[in-house]
C-alpha cells in the first residue's frame, strides 16, 4: 500500500487502534530495545493483525516517526502554554524539564525516537516546530524582551540541540539532574541578559 493511499484516522475506533499499535511499540521499544522490534511483534502486542497495522504505518520506521512526533508535539504545545501564561524567569526550569522529559524512557529507547524524528523530518524538523511554537504564542505571550528571530532561533533550538547531543554521547553518562540544572543555568542567563538588553534601552 503506498503512503498516498494509507489511511488517516478519524474515527474513534480508528484512533484507538493507532494508539493502540503506538503504545505497543512504545512498550517493546523498552522491553526488548530498537533492534528487536519489529511490525508483527508491534501487530501481536497492540492485538491487530498485521494487515491492520500496515493500514495506517509503512513499516517500522513510520511507527518510531509518529511515536516521535506526538511527544515532539506534545512538549512544544506545553512550553507553548508556559510561555503564554508563566512568562516569568521561573518558568525556565519547567520549560528545560518538559524537553528533557519530552522522550521519556531509556536511552536506547530516546535515541531510537529522536532519530527517527529527524530521519522523518529531515535537518528541517526542528525549523518548522520553532514556527509553530512562534506561531502559537504570537500576540499571546508577555516576554518583558525583544524576541528577535535570532532570539528566538537561540532560545528554542540551544536546549533542544544539546539535549540531542547528550542523547548521542550516552556514554558520557551524564546525570539527568545536573545536566537539567546547568541547561537551566544558561537558559536563565540568556534570558536574564535579553532583559537587561531591553531595560537599558528603556
Amino acid at each position: 500500500m503506498t503512503e498516498k493511499t494509507r489511511r488517516t484516522p478519524r474515527q474513534s475506533r480508528s484512533e484507538a487502534t493507532v494508539e493502540a499499535i503506538l503504545e505497543a511499540a512504545f512498550q517493546l521499544l523498552e522491553q526488548d530495545g530498537p533492534d528487536a522490534l519489529t511490525t508483527n511483534h508491534v501487530a501481536e502486542r497492540a492485538g491487530v493483525s498485521i494487515g491492520t497495522l500496515y493500514q495506517y504505518f509503512g513499516g517500522k520506521q513510520a511507527i518510531l516517526a509518529a511515536l516521535a512526533q506526538r511527544r515532539a508535539e506534545a512538549a512544544r504545545d506545553r512550553i507553548a502554554d508556559l510561555v503564554i501564561t508563566r512568562p516569568e524567569l521561573g518558568a525556565v526550569r519547567l520549560i528545560v524539564r518538559t524537553l528533557i522529559t519530552a522522550f521519556e524512557g531509556a536511552p536506547a529507547t530516546r535515541r531510537a525516537l529522536l532519530d527517527a524524528l529527524f530521519l522523518e523530518g529531515g535537518d528541517q524538523v526542528i525549523m518548522r516546530h520553532h514556527q509553530s511554537f512562534l506561531e502559537a504564542i504570537a500576540g499571546k505571550a508577555s516576554l518583558g524582551f525583544d524576541l528577535s528571530p535570532e532570539a528566538g532561533f537561540v532560545l528554542t533550538h540551544a536546549v533542544v540541540g544539546l539535549l540531542r547531543a547528550a542523547t548521542i554521547e550516552a556514554d558520557l553518562q551524564l546525570d539527568p539532574e545536573r545536566l537539567e540544572d546547568e541547561l537551566v543555568r544558561l537558559m536563565e542567563a540568556y534570558v536574564f541578559a535579553l532583559l537587561s538588553a531591553r531595560n537599558a534601552r528603556e
